[in-house]
């Protein structure tokens, strides 16, 4: 074995100079045994070029393409001379080198006893290969350190015998004369693989904190060549010693399919993590190891002081003179977060190494873990743009790395029709052919962040089409968990709407039915909670609106689409807020009901998954529903029918007035489906203006728009005059009721 002396920073500090030496130096002067680890080095060389030029006869060209592909690996094991200050190197080398030359030519020629030009062509290709692989090696390892904290790494390697070996080949085409193909391959015949040198920058500093260990890597590239040099040493430390500590995640969807973790990358919260160290035994004697694997909070403005927690340990026996890998599968469940909504930007894994009982090396790495991504699902008469800005939301919230993935924004990957926007009355998808494509989305959104685990944020009826999906095709994972982590619904009519119902039938009388407006109606959906039991353990919760007394002869206040009763249903996760259903994917809700559900940290998403595994399972409706929470013949039969109903075609710039029969009634309303650019005024038997829904007024923007009288009517006539603002032909549906009881 090949011995270097390595020197004491104090030493060579009182060679240097006669001033006092520094703490780091006086630190390191306490240890004068050798350094222990290990060294690598790579080099590799990658390059190509082209050349074209024209053969003699002026007719043809001939191109050389050439490639070279060098890679030379070493990985050197460090070890403390048993007698002093020095440092015996064992190196295991790799080589394998290509050079490729290919010349294609291309002629024209007339043969003899022709007359038209020829088209010939021949590719000649020369192949040359190095190879080798030795073990057990002596090697040189240097370092030298300075009074000013900087040191050196160098290694030297030795020669070593390898072997060559070719190839030539010959293909032509189209020659006056046949000419066959050749293949001619060189055996292997032995070469020497040249000594290699390499040395760090002299740089590198020493930590003041730990100035007997250095960790570090150097890399040089120049004409095509890249050099590397990776360190990791250690002096005056037990017999047992980390030498690395590296992280692996899963690559989606193949449970098993392991792949190291790019420091810069990262991984998803929800992903299992497989955590790995390697441990040295420099002893002469057999080891056995206890590798403890904890979070720390060291460096953390707000819980910097907080103790670190132990993630899991594992033991393992080394033999003398050699390295093990100790592993173990974490779940990263609640990462990217604090218990307390805090977003952790950087999560650092402390491997600790034990000998007997005795902590004696450690290591720390830091993982980056991103949030789950963000499916989000658009509701009826609606798109992906409906949550435009939610992806600034989450950025600002968390990170670049917090994605959301608007359901149809890349339509290759899934798009849901619901009706695309207000005014298309058109055929649509039902629930279960949106719920289709909603999880080929949640594929792509796996796919594209390599998570495992996603969320869920849905939009009045796409809180129904989630739960078909969830219930019906979502998968769960040998892990034990969901697909999705967790639903939040916003204004999901989830024992339907009587709106659907007064807008429905019209269309439906008609001869032209809506497939997702009539899904909607509650007899319909009454039907779809029956069959629609399965949770699968994923975490429901909804946020109900109301701000508005009732409309579409709802007997309860409402958000403009969605009753209070009808969007809570048997969710125990409920919440009400004044904010009205064309509002709820604005910044308001995401703030206050949607972040604080999934913005969990490890403790959190703890409880929250007790939670979820206590109300697992089914969720069967009764079998006997009661409509929006009051009882009455037309409730039991889960339908509310229009007083009055027609469909209109309004001109640009036109005004329509039609009649509108009113009964005796305790009071009267109206709702109506029409671009917010048409206005509409209701005129009493009398001639009296008794209310409006204006154009360009937030009322207007309502996907159902509504005028409620609320007071005693008389039989007879009303009027109502429509009003279009608007460039283009529009259709208005209108339904008229009465006798709500609030």
């Amino acid at each position: 074995m090949t011995i270097m002396r390595t020197l004491p920073a104090l030493a060579i500090g009182l060679t240097l100079s006669g001033a006092a030496a520094p703490v780091a130096a006086a630190a390191a002067a306490q240890c004068t045994a050798g350094w222990a680890g290990t060294v690598e080095y790579s080099r590799h060389q990658a390059s190509s070029d082209s050349k074209t030029v024209k053969r003699v006869s002026g007719k043809g060209t001939e191109t050389t393409n050439g490639s070279i592909n060098d890679d030379y690996v070493a990985h050197v094991a460090v070890r403390p001379a048993p007698d002093g200050e020095y440092s015996l190197g064992t190196a295991n080398i790799n080589l394998s080198a290509t050079a490729t030359e290919t010349i294609n030519s291309n002629d024209q020629m007339i043969c003899p006893h022709e007359r038209t030009m020829r088209q010939m062509s021949g590719q000649f290709v020369s192949k040359n290969e190095r190879r080798g692989n030795a073990s057990g090696l002596e090697a040189g390892v240097d370092i030298t350190t300075d009074n000013d904290g900087t040191y050196s790494v160098s290694v030297r390697l030795p020669e070593f015998q390898g072997t060559a070996s070719g190839s030539n080949s010959a293909s032509f085409s189209g020659q006056c004369k046949s000419k066959e193909a050749t293949n001619q391959k060189i055996a292997d015949v032995p070469t020497t693989i040249d000594a290699m040198r390499f040395s760090s920058s002299g740089e590198d500093r020493m930590q003041p904190s730990d100035p007997n260990r250095l960790t570090g890597a150097h890399s040089v590239t120049s004409y095509g060549v890249t050099e590397s040099l990776r360190w990791n040493l250690r002096r005056c430390g037990g017999d047992l010693r980390l030498v690395d500590v590296k992280f692996e995640d899963m690559r989606f969807p193949t449970w098993d399919a392991w792949k190291e973790i790019v420091e810069q990358v990262g991984t998803i919260d929800g992903n299992i993590v497989r955590l790995t160290a390697v441990v040295a035994n420099d002893s002469p004697d057999e080891k056995l190891a206890t590798v403890k694997f904890r979070d720390t909070y060291k460096g953390d403005k707000w819980d910097g002081a907080k103790p670190d927690g132990l993630l899991g340990e594992v033991s393992v026996t080394v033999p003398a003179g050699e390295q093990r890998e100790v592993q173990l599968k974490w779940d990263s469940s609640g990462y990217a977060w604090f218990d307390d909504g805090r977003p952790r930007l950087m999560q650092r894994i402390k491997a600790e190494v034990e000998d007997k009982g005795k902590k004696i090396d450690d290591m720390t790495r830091n993982l980056k873990v991103a949030p789950k991504p963000l499916v989000l699902v658009h509701g009826l008469w609606s798109n992906w743009r409906a949550w435009g800005p939610w992806q600034n939301i989450l950025t600002t919230s968390h990170s670049y790395d917090w994605k959301a993935f608007p359901v149809g924004e890349k339509p290759e990957h899934g798009r849901m029709n619901t009706g695309d926007e207000m005014g298309n009355f058109g055929p649509t998808n039902t629930i279960a052919q949106n719920a289709v494509e909603l999880g080929n989305y949640v594929r792509y959104a796996q796919k594209d962040r390599n998570a495992w685990h996603v969320d869920l944020v849905a939009h009045s009826m796409g809180g129904l089409i989630s739960r078909r999906y969830i219930h019906a095709t979502m998968p769960t994972y040998p892990d034990g968990k969901p697909q999705i982590s967790h639903l939040v619904m916003l204004g999901t009519p989830n024992r339907g709407s009587s709106c659907a119902d007064l807008m429905s039938i019209p269309l439906e009388l008609a001869g032209r039915p809506m497939e997702a407006l009539r899904e909607l109606r509650p007899i319909n959906v009454m039907k779809f909670n029956a069959e629609t039991v399965d949770r699968k353990g994923v975490l429901f919760s909804v946020l109900a609106g109301n701000p508005l007394p009732p409309v579409c002869r709802m007997l309860t206040r409402s958000d403009g689409v969605v009753a209070e009763p009808s969007a809570k249903w048997m969710i125990a996760d409920n919440e009400t807020q004044a904010v009205l259903h064309t509002s709820m994917t604005e910044t308001g809700p995401f703030s206050t009901f949607v972040m604080p559900r999934i913005a969990l940290g490890p403790g959190e998403q703890s409880a929250s998954a007790s939670r979820s595994a206590a109300s697992a399972g089914s969720a069967r409706a009764p079998a006997r529903l009661m409509l929006l929470g009051v009882e009455g013949p037309e409730e039991e039969n889960g339908s509310t029918t229009p007083d009055f109903s027609k469909i209109l075609l309004i001109a640009p710039g036109q005004t329509l007035t039609i009649t509108i029969p009113v009964e005796e009634a305790s009071n009267f309303g109206m709702t109506f489906l029409a671009a917010n650019s048409v206005s509409a005024t209701l005129i009493d038997d009398k001639g009296q203006v008794v209310a409006s829904n204006r154009s360009d007024t937030p009322e207007a923007n309502q996907i159902f728009r509504s005028i409620f009288i609320d007071r005693a009517t008389t039989k007879g006539s009303w009027k109502l005059a429509l009003e279009s603002k608007d460039r283009a032909d529009r259709e208005i549906i209108l339904s008229t009721w009465s006798n709500a009881i609030q």
